[in-house]
């Protein structure tokens, strides 16, 4: 768990660094430089994407990801969650939530957060969530000064998520073949895409009820392993 409480104190670290400049800087360059970050994540996504060349299962596990998490209602478990921490600790109601489900999308969202949580838990290797905590740390600073204190609270759902998969990764080591990682990762790549879009217009793609995608080349794999050998 060492590397997912790095990462966590490095988005609050970030975050709290980010609101001494929320008012000492002028609001279009706020927005020129949200611009450039949202920019920037959607050629980190692109770039994940590229990774594997399995396009059916990549639709497919967007499709069938997408329908268990509208089913689930992922996104709107997060909004609600957004709201009942602003109600107890922001004045502010117009960025709270905004901050919180859109850094903890992309926090959370990518091979980094994945695979990395699997190697700290089944090696001890804490080495790629040390390099994720640094650019989390990074994002967080922009995105607090923009969106302000709903940032910080997005590392609680990091804690959640990555511990998670911290403590199963004994178990799914074996299913995590270099085919399935590249799978995951093509598939959170897209939804990093969706992350930028979202911070560059008003429509917003619902990015958490796609969450589930990442995981269904993985659970593909383990049930084929199952039942045809």
């Amino acid at each position: 768990m060492l590397g997912t409480l790095v990462n966590c104190l490095a988005i609050i670290a970030g975050s709290l660094l980010g609101l001494c400049f929320k008012n000492g800087i002028p609001e279009k360059y706020n927005q020129t430089v949200m611009h450039a970050i949202a920019l920037s994540v959607v050629l980190i996504g692109i770039k994940m994407a590229l990774g594997c060349d399995q396009i059916l299962m990549i639709i497919i596990s967007l499709v069938t990801g997408s329908l268990i998490g509208e089913w689930m209602g992922i996104e709107t478990w997060l909004e609600r969650f957004a709201r009942f921490l602003e109600v107890r600790f922001s004045k502010n109601t117009g960025t709270f939530s905004t901050g919180f489900v859109t850094a903890s999308l992309l926090f959370c969202v990518g091979s980094m957060a994945v695979v990395g949580s699997l190697e700290s838990g089944f090696s001890g290797n804490h080495t790629t969530l040390f390099a994720k905590s640094a650019l989390d740390g990074v994002a967080s600073i922009i995105l607090s000064s923009t969106f302000g204190v709903g940032v910080l609270f997005a590392a609680i759902p990091v804690l959640v998520y990555q511990g998670i998969i911290t403590l199963l990764a004994s178990g799914l080591k074996p299913f995590l073949i270099p085919a399935v990682v590249s799978q995951m990762s093509a598939s959170g790549g897209l939804l990093i895409v969706a992350i930028g879009l979202n911070m560059l217009r008003d429509k917003k793609i619902k990015v958490g009820n796609m969450l589930p995608a990442i995981f269904i080349p993985l659970i593909y794999y383990f049930l084929k392993t199952v039942f045809y050998h």
